[in-house]
């Protein structure tokens, strides 16, 4: 069994710990992720607005059963709400589904869907009114036959469209599998007409090549990233701002002795390649599972969280090294190595799942969740394995409070997806759990010593370009209010499986107002628009001022769920 460090004993958590209810059944979510060994892993699901509503609509992975697409119904600020949406699709393609992640690929203004699956891969285009298309053959993707289970995405200087990463677990064609046999992951480009083929390097401010037509990318090259140790997630992440992302990897070492973590160089018109000792990289070898990127510091450069079998690492780049990838693991001294349940404690490790960073109660520090639960039948490891809500302290602290916040439910978590589901300014929870129904969980405020109040304030924006890129995957916002500045990007992947897309989240805390800049994917920052808090805000590249969106007011009522025998 892994050794259990013991971590200094937590002072009580002094701020607002939200009240997250447990809604599911009464929402109209009923899914369950399951399956034999190929689905002990994965079990994600992607948030988007395919109906443009504004509203996060959600597609679940089923694992050996059916995915399955449920638009939202919720009325802003109301009780949660969703109803399942029945596709024109072949039923084959949304079964052996492991993950999803939203992504406007072909530049139509709608997002469009990546499934991830066991034996093929599938792209689906989104269509008016939340229907979805699969679109391998139009786009020129062959999804392989791969064991995928990670997925991120990047928009590369002078690219007309997005650069897709896929990230592959055990090779089950491979002789004495499944024991030293990880795949290889894949990059693939978007082949461009020969006159639009970017330069090596292209200028900050340049413009992409035009989009080459309705008939949208062809992703027929496919690049091997070899050797794979495998994936379980992988993000495209700016980690030196230098405006370059690289593609970092997190690894189950489970199943390749000397497999570690990785770091890829992704440089337009090069190969990628690795970054190796000699950059800066230090071996890392975990039973890699999720990775998220936050600013948990507000120092302008990303802080990683990386889940693990027993223990959560918490990387901050050590300065100290000149442009290297030469991070320090804080998460002892904050209180984040989430090593065992918090609850029903047996002194055995927790398996730690998806991680996302989010300002759960609007007090300006970003919170940590992770999705927790056994493999299987693991006996060294929590067999009760609680999800963790750990929250940010003003100390640069984290305390547990997922028991007082309600989410401590005796499920298998797996991904999830953090999202203002009926934007009311709170961030809700849904949790994709193996062999059990996914979890929603609904924001209703803080909890404080003296009684429950209302979070801090918030803003939540969304941005958008013209030509390529429409939705500034890579930009970063600075949101200040007085002395701080909180820092934020736009990016696809990361997680566990899991994706969301739309407006981006940022607690304000007792601020009235805040100031935002934004730093475009080609490196141009913005002035600052000045925004008042509590609001929904639109940012287009150019603009002199920042536009306010409102739910619709008018919207229906939300139909109260069918009884069970109704459904019956």
């Amino acid at each position: 069994m892994p050794a259990v460090a013991a971590e200094p004993a937590p002072s009580p958590f002094s701020g607002d710990v939200p009240v997250l209810h447990e809604e599911a059944a009464a929402a109209g979510i009923d899914h369950v992720y399951g399956g034999p060994w190929e689905f002990f892993v994965g079990g994600g699901g992607a948030a988007l607005d395919c109906n443009e509503d504004g509203f996060p609509d959600v597609f679940l992975a089923g694992g050996k059963g059916d995915g399955a697409f449920y638009v939202n119904r919720s009325r802003a600020g109301g009780r949660l709400a969703f109803e399942k949406a029945p596709q024109d699709l072949d039923p084959k393609d949304l079964q052996n589904v492991t993950g999803a992640y939203p992504l406007d690929i072909d530049q139509d203004g709608r997002q469009d869907l990546v499934l991830l699956r066991v034996g093929g891969n599938v792209l689906l285009k989104g269509l008016p009114g939340c229907r979805f298309e699969k679109a391998n053959f139009a786009w020129h993707f062959d999804g392989g036959r791969a064991w995928t289970t990670a997925f991120s995405a990047t928009f590369e200087p002078g690219m007309a469209y997005p650069t897709l990463a896929f990230g592959n677990y055990v090779d089950r064609a491979a002789p004495g599998s499944p024991w030293g046999t990880c795949a290889d992951n894949v990059l693939i480009r978007p082949r461009q007409p020969a006159a639009a083929a970017p330069e090596p390097r292209v200028a900050a401010g340049a413009e992409p090549a035009p989009l080459p037509g309705a008939g949208g990318p062809d992703y027929s090259e496919p690049t091997a990233l070899s050797p794979g140790y495998c994936a379980l997630s992988m993000l495209f992440t700016d980690w030196d701002r230098s405006g370059q992302p690289s593609l970092r990897i997190t690894n189950d070492r489970q199943y390749y002795r000397g497999g570690e973590e990785q770091l890829w160089r992704v440089e337009p018109g090069r190969a990628p390649r690795p970054y190796r000792k000699a950059d800066g990289w230090q071996h890392l070898s975990i039973w890699g599972m999720g990775i998220a990127e936050g600013d948990v510091d507000n120092d302008g450069y990303p802080d990683y969280a990386l889940t693990s079998m027993g223990d959560t690492k918490l990387q901050f780049l050590d300065r100290e090294f000149e442009d290297a990838p030469t991070y320090r693991d804080e998460a002892y001294q904050r209180g984040a190595t989430a090593h065992r349940p918090y609850v029903h404690d047996a002194g055995k490790p927790s398996t730690g799942w998806h991680a996302g960073f989010a300002d759960f109660n609007n007090d300006t520090r970003l919170d940590l969740f992770i999705a927790k639960g056994n493999v299987e039948a693991m006996p060294d490891f929590a067999a009760d394995d609680p999800d963790n809500l750990l929250m940010g302290g003003f100390d640069g602290r984290f305390t547990e409070v997922g028991d007082r916040a309600g989410i401590a439910l005796p499920t298998k978590g797996r991904g999830a997806l953090i999202a203002d589901f009926n934007l009311d300014g709170a961030m809700d929870l849904l949790v994709v759990n193996r062999g059990q129904k996914a979890s929603l969980f609904r924001n209703l405020g803080g909890k404080a010593d003296f009684g429950e109040r209302p979070l801090g304030n918030f803003v939540e924006v969304k941005l958008s370009q013209k030509g390529a890129n429409r939705d500034a995957v890579g930009a970063k916002l600075a949101v200040k209010i007085g002395a701080t500045t909180l820092n934020r990007t736009i990016q696809v992947g990361g997680g566990h499986a899991s994706g969301t897309a739309g407006f981006v989240h940022v607690g304000v805390g007792t601020a009235e107002r805040a100031e935002i800049r934004v730093q475009w994917p080609d490196g141009e920052w913005s002035h600052p628009y000045r925004v008042f808090a509590d609001n929904f805000v639109l940012i287009d590249k150019g603009a002199v001022a920042a536009r306010y969106w409102y739910p619709d007011a008018e919207r229906p009522e939300p139909a109260e769920p069918a009884t069970t025998a109704e459904r019956n």
